[in-house]
């Protein structure tokens, strides 16, 4: 990938300056509800979207605060306010490790359950953080318990001017025309007409005096007290960061048709978030929306998301003093719309024809981020999913085990399967097993033996290499039919199979002759010994 590609520039600068306006809004609004203040959301926006775009691996992505980063931020700089850019520093740095040992590919493995989860979990968040200042209070305390205790207060209470352009900014972000939004995004709608209204009914809150010119340094605080940054949330960060990042990528490969560097973008996602935690800026991501803007307005490679910064950069330097006028409400108002957007809609519309199992990863994980925390939820959900998952499986296995005495895939086979009778059980191995299925394996023979089976075939021809758990498994089931005077016949091992089995399992092992190169075979024998109704031994022999 060029370092400049000028072969779009018309796109480029179009896009990228349209995707600017759009998140000259949204900057503000997020850097107001991180607690930093607005203009370190804005700081965020261009340092993350010049620097991810410069040194990432995605052409025409636009990065900037959004809303997982800023719900996991505002947790951080309201516990530890000195320490907090330095934890977007120090996710930056994770960032880039990941990136360097190739970290990308494994991002994408958390299963869509969870995602849905934490993303309607956070969407959920950012609603109930703003409802308050949009009926024009500051909720008492840090967190969504304190949020979600301070709204009764508002309503009962409103601030009505406040009320008034914040429901202004909330029905225009809403119902603002698509076609209008070509020209003047709903956000910078909402935003202009909402402070000007409040010009003219005053006694709204308002942001009040900003800090103009260039950001402050904030050197990494290097003291005993930087253990006080907790290391669980510079990982969340950091996971967050790229898990967000990476999706957008993929969004951005399905509009352009193109195919993005995931390390690539991890390592420029990183160099971004470290330097925007250097100079007070709030940490951020690919952006979903902001990328489509840019891509539907001609941008297509890096250079229009480092358009998409210089032009927020030179708005903040011309017109920073008027930042202050802008009423929180107004800010509240854009940001639930985007809580709102961040409510994984397409899987709450399907509830009821979505499989239980997702249903039970999906709310939980949305209870425990609002209520706990997202590392909880997505290691509680990834684990559940996984469990769920195994157990779902090894249900299919099983049943499918099972079928193999109905429909063999052989057909001679199934002919000598019928001629033997209910005294002859066959097993039909389709590659690994999970481990979950021994168990219930062992369980469901020993019924089948005391229901009359006294043959059990296990075919493993169409299973390369067994593991630990199956092998086991074969152990067990050899023992218990030696114990019942029953026959188990193995068959189609390869080598790697019958040393693994005769390792583990030595001493139970089925003997020789009980190991056959095909079902036909050992089916062929059990008839052979059925037809002439002698004992059985537990060796397979019969007895004279």
């Amino acid at each position: 990938m060029k370092l400049f590609d000028l072969s779009n520039l018309r796109g480029d600068l179009f896009g990228g300056i349209t995707a600017g306006i759009v998140a000259l809004p949204l900057a503000l609004a997020f850097g107001e509800a991180s607690g930093a203040g607005p203009m370190a959301g804005l700081w965020g926006a261009i340092l993350v979207g010049f620097f991810a775009a410069l040194f990432g691996g995605t052409g025409a992505q636009i990065s900037g605060p959004t809303g997982p980063m800023i719900v996991v931020f505002a947790g951080i700089f309201g516990a530890h306010p000195t320490f907090a850019f330095s934890a977007v520093m120090l996710a930056g740095l994770l960032q880039i490790l990941m990136g360097l040992f190739k970290f990308g590919k494994y991002i994408n493995l958390i299963p869509y359950p969870v995602v849905s989860g934490f993303m309607s979990g956070i969407g959920c968040i950012i609603i109930a953080l703003q409802l308050s200042r949009l009926f024009g209070h500051v909720p008492n305390g840090n967190g969504i318990t304190a949020a979600l205790w301070s709204i009764p207060k508002a309503v009962t209470a409103p601030v009505l001017p406040a009320l008034l352009v914040g429901l202004l900014a909330l029905a225009l972000v809403f119902v603002w025309p698509k076609t209008w939004g070509k020209w003047v995004p709903g956000p910078l709608a909402a935003l202009l007409i909402g402070t000007m209204v409040s010009l003219g009914v005053p006694g709204a809150p308002l942001l009040g005096d900003i800090p103009s010119g260039l950001p402050q340094l904030h050197l990494p605080a290097i003291s005993a007290e930087i253990s006080l940054i907790p290391l669980e949330a510079v990982v969340v960060l950091a996971l967050l960061a790229s898990f967000d990042s990476l999706l957008t990528s993929l969004v951005a490969d399905n509009l352009t048709r193109t195919r993005h560097q995931s390390n690539r973008e991890l390592v420029g996602q990183g160099i971004g978030n470290m330097v925007a935690g250097l100079f007070g800026g709030v940490p951020g991501a690919g952006a979903t929306m902001r990328t489509v803007v840019n891509i539907q307005n001609g941008g297509r490679t890096r250079l229009s998301g480092m358009i998409h910064s210089l032009l927020l950069l030179s708005i903040m330097l011309t017109f920073g003093p008027l930042v202050g006028k802008i009423p929180h409400a107004v800010l509240a108002g854009i940001l639930i719309k985007v809580g709102y957007d961040i409510v994984d809609k397409y899987f709450l519309q399907r509830v009821q024809q979505s499989p239980r199992r997702d249903l039970i990863v999906m709310l939980t994980v949305l209870l425990l981020t609002v209520f706990v925390d997202l590392i909880t939820a997505v290691i509680v959900g990834a684990f559940l999913a996984a469990i769920l998952f195994v157990k779902e499986m090894a249900d299919f296995q099983l049943s499918q085990l099972s079928t193999a005495n109905h429909r063999p895939r052989d057909p001679e086979v199934s002919a000598l399967l019928s001629e033997a009778g209910s005294r002859v059980t066959l097993y039909e191995f389709n590659g690994p097993l999970s481990f979950a299925v021994p168990a219930d394996l062992e369980h469901q023979l020993h019924e089948r033996m005391q229901q009359g089976v006294d043959f059990i075939i296990f075919d493993f021809s169409g299973m390369p290499r067994i593991d630990l758990s199956a092998t086991r498994a074969v152990e067990a089931i050899v023992r218990d039919a030696q114990e019942s005077g029953k026959t188990v016949y193995l068959v189609g091992m390869t080598p790697e199979v019958r040393n693994t089995i005769n390792l583990f399992c030595a001493e139970t092992s089925a003997p020789e002759e009980n190991c056959f190169a095909t079902s036909a075979q050992a089916l062929q024998q059990a008839i052979a010994l059925i037809t002439r109704e002698l004992p059985i031994t537990s060796q397979g022999q019969a007895s004279h």
